[in-house]
C-alpha cells in the first residue's frame, strides 16, 4: 500500500488512513460477544445477558477502544512502511469526506530530525587530570580523627578557644524583636570549625563558664534562612560548659578502629589513597564527560521535535514533583509549576541524546557485556561486600541499563577525545574536589 505523506513543517508530517467501516464493527462484535459471555448485570445470570444490553451498556466504549486499536495499528504499519522515525505520539483526527464504507483519519506527526556532526578533530576539549598527594591523605587522616574524637571537662577558668565544644544558652533580636531560630538552649557546637558565622563564633571565643555577652551580628545577604538574610541582629550568648577536644593518635588501633584488615598506619594510608583515588577518577569523568558533551553540542546541527522536549519537561517536572514530596511538602500535585524553567534543560537534554544517538549508531560505540560488567564491578569495588553490590545490579534490568547508558556516555567521551584537539590540563587535588574535606 503507498502511504502519502506531506510535509507541513520542518520535522512535522501529516498522512491519511483509512480504514473500512466493516472491520471496526466486526470487532466492536467480537468483542462485545466475549464481553457477554462474562458480564454481570443485576437480573441477568451471568452470560445470559441479552447481546441488545450488553450493546446499550459497552457498545460506545468498546467502539471508542477498537477505533483507538485500529487505527493506532494502521498509523504505525503505514510509518514502518514510509520508514519514518516517529517522535512522541500522533495527533488524529477523524476527516470528513470519506469513501463509503471507509472511515478517514489524519494523523499529524513528527519524526525524529537527520543529525549533522561536523569534523570531530576541529573540536576543542581540555582534558584535566589529577593527582592524590601525600597531603591529601594527611587531610583525609585529620577529618578520620576529628570525627572520632572525645571530648573532656575544661578546668575551671579556662577561655574558650579553637578546637573546643562549647555548649550555651543564645537569644537573638532583629529590631529588638526575637526571630524564628534566633533561641536555643544548651546548644553546642565545636568552635573553629565553621559550623557558626564568623561574628557569633569569635564573641564565643574567649569566653569562661557561666559569662553572658552580648554582641550584634549582621546576616549575609545569601544566607539561608530568607526572613533574616541581608540583616543585622543583636544577640546574647551564655557559655555554660567548656570541653577540650582530644583527637586520637594515628597508630595501629586507630587503623583497626576504622576497619583496616592489616591494621597499620602504612594500610590506612594505602586504603584511603585507594578511596580518594577512586573519588578522583569519578569527578575526573564527570568533568571531561561535561567538556566533551559541551563540544559536541557545538559540533551538531539538527532541528528538535517538540514531542520530545515537550516530554522530557513533563519528566522533569513531575521528577521536581517527587522531590519536593520526599522533602515532605505536601500537595505537590496541585503546585503550579511553570514549564518555562525546564524547557532550556530540556531542549539541551533532547539536543544531546539525539547527537549521543547519532555518534553510537555511526561508530559502533554500544555497551558490550565485558564493559557493563567491568563498569559495575569497579562501582562495587568500594562496598564492604562487592559481591551483594553486583548482584544488586544484575537483579534489575532497569539499574543495568543506568549502567549501560553509563558505559556508552564512558564510549563516547573515549571515542571523542581520541579524535579531538585536546590540551592537557593538570588540577590541583583541592580544585577538582571543589575545596571540600568531604573525603573522610
Amino acid at each position: 500500500m503507498a502511504v502519502n505523506v506531506e510535509t507541513l513543517d520542518k520535522l512535522e508530517r501529516k498522512m491519511t488512513l483509512t480504514l473500512p467501516v466493516d472491520t471496526i464493527r466486526g470487532e466492536v462484535d467480537a468483542r462485545l460477544r466475549k464481553l457477554a459471555r462474562t458480564v454481570r448485570m443485576d437480573g441477568f445470570r451471568p452470560g445470559k445477558v441479552p447481546m441488545s444490553v450488553v450493546q446499550q451498556r459497552y457498545g460506545y466504549s468498546v467502539q471508542y477502544e477498537v477505533m483507538n486499536d485500529k487505527v493506532g495499528q494502521a498509523f504505525y504499519e503505514a510509518a514502518n512502511e514510509a520508514q519514518l522515525r516517529v517522535a512522541g505520539q500522533p495527533t488524529i483526527t477523524e476527516k470528513d469526506g470519506a469513501p463509503e464504507g471507509q472511515l478517514a483519519f489524519d494523523a499529524v506527526f513528527e519524526v525524529f530530525p537527520e543529525v549533522k556532526i561536523a569534523d570531530l578533530s576541529t573540536a576543542e576539549i581540555e582534558k584535566a587530570s589529577a593527582d592524590v598527594s601525600d597531603e591529601a591523605i594527611d587531610r583525609t587522616i585529620d577529618i578520620l580523627r576529628k570525627q572520632r574524637r572525645s571530648f573532656a571537662q575544661r578546668a575551671q577558668g579556662s577561655a574558650a578557644d579553637d578546637g573546643d565544644r562549647v555548649t550555651v544558652d543564645f537569644a537573638g533580636k532583629i529590631d529588638g524583636e526575637p526571630f524564628d531560630g534566633g533561641k536555643a538552649d544548651d546548644f553546642q557546637f565545636v568552635v573553629g570549625e565553621g559550623q557558626m558565622l564568623k561574628e557569633f563564633e569569635d564573641a564565643v571565643r574567649g569566653m569562661k563558664v557561666g559569662e553572658s555577652k552580648t554582641f550584634p551580628l549582621a546576616f549575609p545577604a545569601d544566607y539561608p534562612g530568607q526572613d533574616v538574610a541581608g540583616k543585622s541582629a543583636d544577640f546574647m550568648v551564655t557559655l555554660k560548659n567548656l570541653e577540650a577536644g582530644h583527637l586520637p593518635e594515628v597508630n595501629e588501633a586507630f587503623a583497626k578502629s576504622l576497619g583496616v584488615k592489616d591494621a597499620t598506619v602504612e594500610a590506612l594510608r594505602a586504603d584511603i589513597r585507594k578511596n580518594l583515588e577512586r573519588e578522583v577518577k569519578f569527578r575526573l569523568n564527570a568533568r571531561n564527560k561535561q567538556a566533551v558533551m559541551d563540544a559536541l553540542l557545538a559540533k551538531a546541527e539538527l532541528d528538535l521535535p517538540k514531542a520530545s522536549v515537550q516530554a522530557e519537561v513533563a519528566r522533569m517536572i513531575e521528577s521536581a514533583r517527587a522531590d519536593l514530596k520526599a522533602r515532605g511538602m505536601k500537595d505537590v500535585e496541585k503546585l503550579p509549576i511553570p514549564e518555562d524553567t525546564f524547557r532550556p534543560e530540556a531542549e539541551r537534554r533532547v539536543r544531546l541524546g539525539l547527537v549521543v544517538a547519532e555518534l553510537v549508531k555511526a561508530n559502533d560505540l554500544v555497551a558490550k557485556p565485558d564493559q557493563i560488567k567491568a563498569q559495575v564491578e569497579e562501582m562495587a569495588a568500594s562496598y564492604e561486600k562487592p559481591e551483594e553490590v553486583v548482584r544488586y545490579y544484575y537483579a534489575d534490568p532497569k539499574r543495568l541499563a543506568d549502567v549501560e547508558a553509563m558505559v556508552i556516555e564512558n564510549n563516547v567521551t573515549e571515542h571523542v577525545i581520541g579524535k579531538a584537539k585536546v590540551t592537557e590540563k593538570q588540577l590541583a587535588f583541592d580544585d577538582l574536589m571543589g575545596n571540600q574535606d568531604a573525603q573522610g
